[in-house]
C-alpha cells in the first residue's frame, strides 16, 4: 500500500518553501518540529516570527514594482491592522519594519501609550484610528494627539465624528473618511454598516467648505469585505472608490492618501494559486487610471493587511490521543486539544488550514475524522467543504502520532480568548516564539500552557 509520503508527492507540488520532509518528518521553515515536540511537548502554539518580515518585504516589492512598471507617482505605504493579532511580540516585529499601525478601539491607544513608554513607537509614527468611536476611543485618540503624535489620523465612520474632534482639539489635525462599499451580491445587504453613504459624506464636505476648520482632509479609505479577488465586483468597486478619491482631490488638495484597507489571502491550503503581482499591478494601474483621467496627482496607496501579515506565522500542533472506530466507516482521531477554543475560525466559519502530520510519514494512510477533546458534539475538524475526513498516516503501535495545523497566526486568540475562560475548561496550550538569531533557531516561552487556578481565579474561586 501506497505511504501518505507518496500519497502528498503525487497530489501536490512538494516540498514547498514552507514545508519540507527529514527522515519522514515535517519540518516547517526548516524547523526541526519533531525536536521541538520531544523538547516542550504538545499540545502548541508555535508563532514563527520572521515569517511576518517576510510578508511585509515581499509586499513592498510588488508595488514597488508595479509603480516603477506604470511610471506611478507616489508612495505604498504597509500599514498592519492590530486586531488581526494584539500581541507583542507581533508588533514589534511590524514595527522593526517601519510599518503605520491602525487602530479598532479605544484600548489600542493603550498599547500606543505603553509602546511609546519602551521607545517602540515614534511621536512621528503614522498612526490609522479606523472603526466606530465610542467616547473613551475618542477621547484617546484626542489624547494621542495632544501628546505630540501628529501624524495620528482618526478614520470618519460618522460626520458627527468631525464635530467632536473640532470642539476638542485646538489646533491643527488631519482626519480621514471612510466610505461605505456597495457589498457583493450575495451579500444580505446593500451597503456595508461600516462608514459614510454619500449622503454624510457630502455633510462633512459642506462643513469643510462652509467653516475655517483645524482639520484637514488627507485620507480616503474604504474595505472591501470579500477581499482582494479577481472578481467584477472587487474591481468595480475599486473604481468606483478611485474616481472618488480623484473627485475629492480636486476639490481639496490636502487629500493625500487612499487606503485600500486589507484582503490579501494566505495559504489555506497546498494547491493554493494566487498571482499577488498581477493583483498589485491592477490595483495600481485602476487608482493611476483615475487620476489621469481627472488629472490629478495620483496618492500614496495605503494598505491595512492584518491576516497577510501574521496569520502565515502562527501552528498549532497536537497528539492523536485516541482512535476510536465508531461504525464500519467511520475512524475518529481524537486530539488532545479543542478546534472550539483553540482555532474558533475552524469551528465557527469552516476555515481551512493546512494540515499535515508531523511524523509518520512512511506509513500508509486512511481515511479519518479528526475529533477535539471537548463534549460538544461540533468540535471537530471540517477538512473540507464536502467530506468531513482526512487522510492520514495510520498509527503504529505504541506510537505517538502528531499533527499540525499551519498559518494559524491571524485572530485566534482574539476570538477563542487568551488566558480566560475556554469551553469545558480546556486550557490554552504551551505557546512558544521561534526566532533566527545569527541563522540559528532560537526559542521562548512566551506562555506556559493556562493552569486551572487561573480558571478558578476568573470564576470566582
Amino acid at each position: 500500500m501506497q505511504s501518505y509520503k507518496q500519497l502528498i508527492h503525487q497530489t501536490f507540488e512538494f516540498p514547498t518553501t514552507e514545508f519540507s520532509l527529514r527522515d519522514n518528518q515535517l519540518a516547517f521553515h526548516n524547523l526541526p518540529l519533531m525536536q521541538i515536540i520531544e523538547q516542550y511537548g504538545s499540545p502548541l502554539k508555535l508563532s514563527y516570527l520572521p515569517k511576518i518580515s517576510q510578508n511585509i518585504k515581499q509586499a513592498r516589492e510588488w508595488f514597488g514594482q508595479a509603480m516603477q512598471k506604470l511610471n506611478y507617482h507616489g508612495d505604498y505605504i504597509y500599514s498592519y491592522c492590530t486586531k488581526s493579532s494584539h500581541f507583542k511580540f507581533v508588533l514589534e516585529e511590524v514595527l522593526k519594519m517601519n510599518c503605520p499601525l491602525e487602530l479598532s478601539s479605544a484600548y489600542d491607544i493603550e498599547i500606543i501609550r505603553a509602546l511609546n513608554q519602551e521607545n517602540k513607537i515614534q511621536k512621528q509614527s503614522l498612526i490609522l484610528c479606523n472603526g466606530s468611536k465610542n467616547k473613551n476611543y475618542l477621547e484617546g485618540i484626542i489624547s494621542l494627539i495632544k501628546s505630540g503624535h501628529h501624524r495620528c489620523i482618526p478614520i470618519l465612520d460618522a460626520p458627527n465624528e468631525l464635530d467632536y474632534y473640532e470642539e476638542n482639539l485646538k489646533q491643527p489635525y488631519s482626519f480621514g473618511l471612510r466610505v461605505a462599499i456597495d457589498e457583493d451580491p450575495q451579500s444580505q445587504f446593500y451597503n456595508s454598516r461600516l462608514g459614510l453613504a454619500q449622503e454624510a459624506i457630502e455633510e462633512v464636505c459642506r462643513k469643510l467648505d462652509q467653516a475655517d476648520l483645524n482639520g484637514q482632509l488627507t485620507m480616503l479609505h474604504f474595505f472591501i469585505n470579500s477581499g482582494i479577488k479577481d472578481t467584477a465586483y472587487y474591481w468595480s468597486e475599486l473604481d468606483r472608490m478611485a474616481k472618488l478619491y480623484a473627485r475629492l482631490k480636486k476639490l481639496y488638495p490636502s487629500l493625500t492618501y487612499l487606503d485600500i484597507g486589507g484582503g490579501f489571502p494566505i495559504k489555506q491550503n497546498l494547491y493554493f494559486e494566487y498571482d499577488y503581482p498581477y493583483m498589485v499591478n491592477q490595483i495600481v494601474q485602476t487608482i493611476k487610471s483615475a487620476c489621469d483621467d481627472l488629472q490629478v496627482p495620483t496618492p500614496d496607496i495605503i494598505t491595512e493587511f492584518g491576516s497577510y501579515t501574521v496569520g502565515e506565522s502562527g501552528a498549532v500542533i497536537y497528539e492523536v490521543l485516541d482512535q476510536k472506530p465508531q461504525n464500519d466507516k467511520e475512524l475518529w482521531y481524537m486530539i488532545n486539544g479543542s478546534f472550539i477554543t483553540h482555532l474558533p475560525d475552524a469551528w465557527g466559519m469552516d476555515q481551512k488550514y493546512i494540515m499535515l502530520p508531523i511524523n509518520h510519514w512512511g506509513m500508509p494512510y486512511h481515511k479519518a475524522n479528526l475529533g477535539g477533546i471537548t463534549c460538544d458534539g461540533l468540535d471537530y475538524y471540517k477538512n473540507e467543504t464536502y467530506t468531513f475526513e482526512a487522510y492520514l498516516p495510520t498509527i503504529p503501535p505504541e506510537q505517538p502520532l502528531y499533527i499540525g495545523f499551519f498559518h494559524t497566526g491571524a485572530y485566534q486568540e482574539a476570538l477563542g480568548g487568551y488566558g480566560g475562560l475556554q469551553h469545558c475548561l480546556i486550557p490554552a496550550p504551551r505557546h512558544l516564539l521561534l526566532r533566527l538569531v545569527n541563522d540559528q533557531l532560537h526559542v521562548e516561552v512566551f506562555a506556559e500552557q493556562q493552569s486551572a487556578d487561573s480558571m478558578l481565579k476568573v470564576l470566582g474561586f
